[in-house]
């Protein structure tokens, strides 16, 4: 376990899964164990993925697979998951084997107002309508 804990402390995924191989009969034994060290795991590999895409705006996936040690579809599958959800904004561009990260998007207070707007006018509209029930 203090392999384990020195490991993530290091966020290193490589040194993770040595231990995880070094250690799988004691650690595989116990199903909370088990669940807990895969939770760790994805953890640990999308704290690598976002330190490593961090200072791009466009990088190549096959790079970022090299660089976390890991098969090109499972890091693809990883970011794919992070992107829907919303752990970073991003498109995968698997026809060129790209991944285009998008800055945060701003919070836009126009869509409320509008729906604020368009509440107004439902109340007046029904006014006017219970007017002229009253006056037929």
């Amino acid at each position: 376990m203090r392999a384990i804990a020195l490991a993530h402390q290091n966020r290193n995924l490589a040194e993770f899964e040595k231990v995880l191989r070094d250690y799988k009969d004691e650690l595989s034994s116990d199903p909370t164990i088990r669940s807990h060290l895969a939770a760790l795991y994805d953890t640990l590999l999308e704290q690598n993925l976002l330190r490593i895409i961090e200072p791009y705006s466009v990088v190549e996936i096959d790079y970022v697979a090299k660089q976390v040690g890991q098969g090109r579809q499972d890091v693809e599958a990883k970011l794919s998951q992070m992107i829907l959800d919303k752990v970073f904004y991003g498109v995968l561009d698997q026809g060129k084997g790209r991944l285009l990260v998008f800055d945060e998007p701003e919070v836009d207070d126009t869509y409320g107002a509008a729906i604020d707007t368009l509440a107004q006018v439902e109340k007046v509209v029904e006014s006017l309508y219970a007017k002229t029930i009253k006056i037929a």
